[in-house]
């Protein structure tokens, strides 16, 4: 008998997740330089000035182990947001936020729905844990509610919902979620995935810790990662209504978020101006890359998060290929079953300009 043969039914399907290509590889492969990578939605300014005054002052206490309540970072995050310390779970990462909910509240057998090209992490938890995937078909490269809705059942313990959608963009006004949420049985979870939330116009944005106090079963997770610019410190944050924190925190392993990534997110989470800077950014270069799409003839899925997704209408991965030998990194998605789309996330002006270059050469465009 083989170790494949050993491993839990569900984990024998599962293939690794494939994260974007980090420019060293790149480097190693090619032999080339100055590379630019637009492929895994990270912040283009780099890290935040606030973040590392914090982290500089943790140093020397590193010998020590974080608090593993994350008292001050749940302070300050029900103080921005008008809520309770015991309504926040710390994640190491966004990720580890949708798995400890899927741990906590389903099993084998159990039903989770999402939908066909939402995030990749969906399935992967469905099959680790052995809970059977009900995945939609999407409508407009987005979220079918009303599918989601049918496909309820008395099996079904968990709803994956990410607004925006990644790697689509597509976004749900908050008058959509709420006829959905009224609409699903109390004791299913729904947990709204809101990673990209930064990015969406403030008079568009959900109210999504609102809806808290009216939908109990509703869990709110969110990352640090993208707007704030904390991606190498795996740093996100759920909010949903006290009983269900208290049982994500019997789940949570201890120490799961380490000591800078505590301290560098009280700071950025402190820091509006950074993040006013960013989402700026992404909104004028986003006009950028669509203006670029209309005049070249490429169609594009219209994104409220900080990536704009193209498709080709030919197979994407030989154009992948002839822009990472342009020096240009994005991110193939075959894998969401979209192999004639690239993802591409927005950077600084200057990377943007190298990207439009780059694809004006890889495809003849005049």
């Amino acid at each position: 008998m083989t170790f494949l043969q050993r491993a839990n039914t569900g984990v024998q399907s599962l293939s690794p997740y494939q994260a974007g290509k980090p420019i060293e590889e790149l480097e190693r492969e090619l032999g080339i330089s100055n590379i630019i990578k637009l492929a895994s939605n990270e912040n283009p300014f780099g890290f935040p000035d606030s973040a590392k005054l914090a982290i500089t002052h943790q140093l020397n206490d590193l010998t020590r182990y974080p608090d593993s309540n994350g008292f001050e970072l749940k302070a300050t995050i029900a103080k921005k947001f008008n809520l309770h310390p015991n309504q926040v779970t710390l994640g190491n990462g966004s990720n580890d936020l949708i798995e400890l909910v899927a741990h906590t509240f389903a099993g084998e057998q159990d039903e989770i729905i999402f939908s066909q090209y939402a995030f990749i992490v969906y399935p992967l938890i469905s099959k680790a844990i052995n809970a059977i995937s009900r995945e939609i078909p999407a409508k407009n490269w987005g979220h079918d509610l009303d599918g989601f809705l049918a496909a309820i059942n008395d099996k079904t313990k968990l709803i994956y919902i990410a607004n925006p959608n990644n790697p689509t963009g597509n976004f749900l006004t908050e008058v959509e979620l709420e006829a959905f949420l009224a609409k699903v049985r109390s004791d299913i979870i729904v947990v709204l995935d809101e990673a990209y939330t930064e990015f969406t116009a403030e008079n568009e944005r959900v109210d999504s810790f609102g809806l808290l106090t009216k939908y109990p079963n509703l869990v709110v997770s969110r990352s640090l990662s993208k707007a704030y610019g904390l991606a190498g410190l795996r740093i996100g944050y759920a909010v949903s209504n006290p009983e269900i924190a208290g049982l994500l925190n019997r789940v949570r392993q201890p120490f799961n978020v380490n000591s800078l990534a505590l301290t560098a997110a009280v700071a950025v989470l402190q820091d509006d101006n950074f993040v006013k800077k960013v989402a700026e950014n992404n909104r004028i270069e986003m006009k950028r890359y669509e203006a670029f799409c209309l005049q070249h003839g490429l169609e594009y899925i219209p994104s409220k998060g900080n990536f704009i997704t193209i498709n080709f209408k030919q197979p994407a991965a030989p154009i992948y290929d002839a822009l990472l030998h342009e020096g240009v990194i994005v991110r193939p998605i075959a894998g969401y079953g979209m192999p004639n789309h690239l993802r591409i996330s927005i950077g600084l002006p200057e990377e943007n300009n190298r990207f439009f270059t780059a694809l004006t050469k890889v495809l003849h465009l005049s």
